[in-house]
């Protein structure tokens, strides 16, 4: 640091768990935004990982034949809050891993260990790059991926709010149908035995149930700047 300058808030960690539709997402980038910091969603590696393995046509019935190309696709993530990218191999693929399909096959490929490890190296790579610091949103942060971040959350919220939510963002969806694919998602995530969706011990769990988007923003700011502050 040069001489005068002022001493620079120390990079802060922000890991931001839960199943979907609890806005985690919505929450993680406005929160990252406010406070300039990085954001990491890294859902988006999972589900980019599982494009590639689609569009390649491996065998996703087959640990195995997942777990020998685990390490082929590159995958690079774009972490402004205000324009995430993601791509796999120089193309981007944020559009594509948002469809149907491979939403309905991402849980098998997260399952796999070698795509857990060759996915949690990469973020972290990307955490520890960071200069003023990240937020990191998935299933597995803070247990798994950053046990020692400074502030973990996980927010949470009734499976007919997650589903009300998700069917508004994925349009003419049936709202019951979506509960449905939620509540198997959730059961497939929290029982896989790698890295399993879990709240960290020292998470501090948000209710969003209830709570306008805007106020988990604020919640989740205000966590982060008593955490800065040393309280």
């Amino acid at each position: 640091m040069e001489n005068g300058a002022a001493p620079t808030a120390k990079p802060v960690i922000v890991a931001i768990d839960g199943p979907s539709g609890t806005g985690k997402s919505s929450t993680s980038k406005a929160v990252a935004a406010q406070l300039g910091l990085s954001y990491l969603d890294t859902g988006a590696q999972y589900r980019a990982i599982t494009w590639w393995m689609v569009t390649n046509g491996i065998d996703l019935e087959d640990p195995t034949a997942i777990a020998a190309v685990a390490g082929k696709p590159e995958i690079v993530s774009g972490t402004d809050p205000a324009a995430p990218t993601i791509t796999v191999d120089g193309v981007d693929v944020a559009g594509p891993i948002r469809t149907q399909e491979v939403t309905s096959k991402v849980s098998a490929v997260s399952a796999v260990p070698e795509v857990r490890a060759r996915i949690t190296e990469l973020q972290r790579s990307l955490a520890a790059g960071a200069d003023e610091g990240i937020v990191v949103e998935g299933r597995d942060i803070g247990t798994t991926v950053l046990p020692d971040a400074d502030l973990k959350v996980f927010l949470t919220a009734s499976p007919e709010a997650r589903a009300a939510r998700r069917s508004g963002e994925l349009k003419g969806a049936d709202v019951h149908a979506t509960r449905e694919a939620l509540i198997k998602r959730d059961a497939a995530d929290s029982g896989r035995k790698t890295s399993p969706l879990a709240k960290a011990d020292d998470a501090v769990e948000v209710d969003t149930t209830e709570l306008t988007l805007a106020q988990v923003i604020e919640c989740v700011v205000t966590l982060v700047e008593e955490k800065r502050a040393g309280k």
